[in-house]
């Protein structure tokens, strides 16, 4: 059976191990409820030695390394080492806001129809300012099927951001992880849950989202036209392919 814990998944790679301080202060500051508790999971994408003497010295933590195969292949990896009810993400170089946890749990714990969980994003900028987004949707559900209209209509941009996902461990199985792609894997598990299962937006802020010149997003291979499009035909045909199947979580809903 699965333990009354929190899985939070990290993957990193060695220009963002330093990083890993400010995630750590994050996470220890959050409050959970009587008998749970967290358990952070770091798998370096990569077998370097560059990113170890950043991680904590925290008996809650489990510290992995593997060959090297993208974000999406680390986390999935990280997995093996999972048995919590939950899963959160929490990118290397973010931060977790106070009573993010807390407020995921509580809203997935209340309703055992929703499958995922995602909040409101602040972007930490380098001089230490922070920027909001104005599109963010109402503070509530999320039907299936509703992330990714608004994906297919906003230019492959969805509305909530992957960054926050808090997921029901044996959904994200079922799901098979991230996906095996270069960039964008997040995003299609975003869109593949929204394909199965109602989600829930919480329009209190649950991460500081670092922007930082080495962070892959702002890499000029990430918006390369012929791969982005690529990434984004692979992702749309995945969810189609969810929806005319038909498959709903909870299934015996």
């Amino acid at each position: 059976m699965p333990t009354r814990r929190i899985e939070v998944i990290t993957a990193v790679h060695a220009p963002a191990a330093p990083y890993l301080a400010d995630a750590y202060k994050s996470l220890v500051a959050q409050e959970l409820p009587d008998g749970w508790e967290w358990h952070w999971l770091i798998r370096e994408d990569g077998q370097s030695d560059a990113v170890r003497p950043h991680v904590p010295d925290d008996p809650r933590i489990t510290f992995t390394q593997g060959r090297p195969g993208g974000p999406g292949v680390a986390r999935t990896m990280a997995l093996a080492h999972a048995a919590g009810t939950y899963v959160k993400v929490l990118d290397a170089d973010d931060q977790l806001t106070a009573g993010a946890l807390a407020r995921d749990l509580a809203v997935l714990e209340g309703d055992p129809d929703l499958g995922w969980a995602t909040s409101r994003v602040l972007d930490l900028l380098p001089d230490g300012s922070t920027a909001g987004f104005d599109g963010d949707p109402d503070d509530g559900p999320l039907d299936r099927g509703v992330v990714f209209d608004y994906w297919t209509a906003h230019n492959y941009r969805a509305q909530v951001h992957p960054a926050t996902l808090f997921i029901r461990r044996d959904l994200l199985l079922a799901l098979g992880g991230w996906m095996a792609l270069p960039a964008s894997e997040d995003t299609g598990l975003l869109l593949a849950l929204n394909a199965v299962s109602r989600g829930w937006f919480t329009r209190e802020y649950g991460l500081l989202y670092r922007k930082w010149p080495g962070q892959a997003t702002a890499q000029a291979s990430h918006t390369e036209t012929a791969e982005r499009d690529a990434r984004m035909a692979v992702v749309g045909a995945r969810v189609r392919s969810i929806l005319s199947a038909g498959w709903t979580y909870p299934t015996d809903r």
